[in-house]
């Protein structure tokens, strides 16, 4: 299990309603950390999530950003999954309250690129992911799939 800690610490842009699905928003990655017995490092101010919400507060996940392993080796995430609960409780996640995140559900998938022969097998591996929203940040424990 590694455990990514994601700072969401700049102003989100709003496009609004772009499509059917719903209302696009931009959510700006500034930083972070991902601590694991394969992985370790921390995670660059360069990426974003460029989620849809659908009318029913249905989340549609989409991330990318760069990771810098703790040896400086450079590896892309990217992230894709849902974020959904009761009305209540998605709205005091929205104000970024401290909220138990087995009031809602928050899931990811993880696929990986790189160029470094060290980490060369992420190229062929996929993660998933249980994630939480806390304020101006997404914590997540990752595992790989076997």
């Amino acid at each position: 299990m590694t455990r990514f800690s994601v700072d969401l610490t700049a102003p989100i842009w709003e496009l609004g309603k772009t499509n059917d699905l719903g209302k696009r928003r931009i959510i700006p990655i500034t930083g972070g950390n991902f601590k694991g017995p394969l992985l370790n490092g921390d995670i660059l101010n360069n990426g974003a999530d460029w989620q849809v919400v659908s009318a029913d507060g249905l989340a549609w996940i989409d991330t990318r950003y760069l990771l810098k392993m703790d040896d400086g080796e450079l590896v892309y995430l990217q992230t894709k999954g849902v974020r959904y609960g009761p009305p209540d409780v998605m709205a005091e996640v929205a104000k970024g309250k401290p909220v138990d995140p087995n009031k809602y559900y928050f899931r990811l998938y993880m696929t990986f690129e790189t160029s470094s022969p060290k980490y060369a097998w992420l190229n062929r591996a996929m993660g998933v992911g249980y994630a939480m929203r806390l304020g101006n940040a997404v914590v997540y424990d990752a595992y790989l799939l076997n």
